[in-house]
């Protein structure tokens, strides 16, 4: 992705999901908005004033990580929202195990806690270790991998919503369905 895509990229990622007031965005119940009016608020910003919806499509095009998605002439954010109201994803049956990669300073009160969304709406889970490992590497040089027994969680009544290919998302995982290294 070149650099230009990877700044709008990330300034779509915060219109949408932390900060849509600030680009006079409203947002429906399911995180959408039109997509014209995605543009048109970016481009009020004189570094990009030429922005058109096809440099949008570009984005999206180019985004390993599927952070964004467009239905129609719509668009949102997959996932990652610290906004107070809820994006509602659909209930998706999850795979028998996901993974969540996270710090070793952290590990205890989650073994105390389990996982909880913190400042994010949702947990984020991945469906293989490599992925998970590449996640806690942004905010880790030594990734603790801690194995969810999902398919169980979710038997017992815990909700998942499939983020994307690349990210699970449940409101809290329960720490007796997690496995620790």
């Amino acid at each position: 992705m070149s650099a230009r895509l990877e700044r709008l990229s990330r300034t779509i990622s915060y219109a949408l999901r932390h900060r849509p007031e600030q680009f006079a965005l409203e947002l429906d119940n399911d995180g959408w908005v039109p997509l014209d009016a995605l543009v048109a608020a970016i481009a009020r910003d004189p570094k990009w004033r030429d922005l058109k919806v096809d440099d949008v499509f570009a984005v999206i095009a180019s985004e390993d990580k599927q952070r964004h998605e467009i239905r129609g002439q719509s668009i949102r954010a997959s996932y990652g929202h610290s906004l107070a109201a809820k994006v509602e994803h659909p209930p998706a049956m999850p795979p028998d195990l996901l993974y969540h990669g996270t710090s070793p300073v952290v590990l205890e009160q989650i073994r105390r806690d389990g996982l909880k969304p913190m400042r994010r709406q949702y947990v984020h889970l991945s469906p293989d270790i490599k992925t998970a490992t590449t996640v806690a590497r942004r905010r880790t040089r030594t990734p603790v991998i801690i194995t969810v027994l999902a398919k169980k969680a979710h038997s017992d009544g815990t909700i998942f919503h499939h983020g994307n290919k690349q990210v699970w998302l449940a409101e809290r995982i329960d720490a007796s369905y997690l496995l620790f290294p």
